[in-house]
């Protein structure tokens, strides 16, 4: 793999993350994540519509005029959105219900138009497909993680809302028994505190790993950059 594609990787899903560095998209961070299916769902749509909209924005970004160029980035955008919203309707439509408006609002979440603007629009195909999908996915895990932990400190359950993606399936995969939840962890105040966390955290390790590299002598970080 080519250092072009490790950097794509390695931005999307953690230098560059959208969820805990660059903070777009915060609605929905915000507001879907009281449980882990319903940030995941909504996270894979966003990188599934990321991916989708850089591979077809990359090939035409030299035939469109600059003076157009958002507007026609939006339309693809939103029709690649319109086809998401309308398979999640017709194949999962109780989770549709939940998800409801911000599925639709996926139209202008910044780190879409963001990534189609930035990368898409100068960049082949090939690498522009694959930084959507990863930016996608960064941000897929960071609603994953908060709906987790959202779900696990207010309701005690892990994996509730199971059976609105796949018919069949237990409504948790494990309920805590006799606890009775911690209201503020679904409610808005305790979606800042979770997402707050998780950037303290990331945080942490990056400060834990720029002093491992300090006390590293020249020639050893020389031979871990180049590695």
């Amino acid at each position: 793999m080519s250092n072009l594609y490790k950097d794509i990787i390695e931005n999307g899903l953690w230098k560059q993350n959208p969820g805990v560095v660059q903070l777009l998209g915060l609605c929905p961070t915000l507001a879907v994540t009281t449980t882990a299916v319903n940030g995941l769902s909504l996270g894979l749509a966003t990188a599934l519509v990321m991916a989708c909209a850089n591979g077809a924005v990359s090939p035409v970004r030299r035939f469109i005029p600059s003076e157009i160029r958002v507007p026609v980035f939006i339309l693809v955008i939103a029709a690649l959105v319109t086809v998401i919203d309308l398979s999640i309707n017709a194949f999962a439509h109780p989770l549709h219900k939940v998800l409801g408006i911000f599925i639709p609002l996926i139209v202008v979440n910044c780190i879409v138009l963001a990534r189609v603007e930035s990368f898409a629009a100068k960049n082949a195909p090939v690498p522009s497909i694959l930084d959507g999908f990863t930016m996608g996915i960064g941000l897929t895990l960071v609603l994953g993680l908060l709906g987790a932990m959202r779900e696990f400190i207010g309701k005690g359950t892990v994996l509730s809302g199971l059976d609105l993606v796949f018919s069949g399936m237990p409504k948790a995969l494990y309920t805590m028994p006799d606890y009775h939840g911690f209201l503020l962890a679904v409610l808005p105040p305790g979606a800042f505190l979770g997402l707050g966390t998780l950037i303290a955290l990331r945080n942490w390790v990056e400060l834990k790993n720029a002093a491992k590299a300090k006390m590293l002598p020249p020639n050893a970080q020389h031979g871990l950059v180049e590695g």
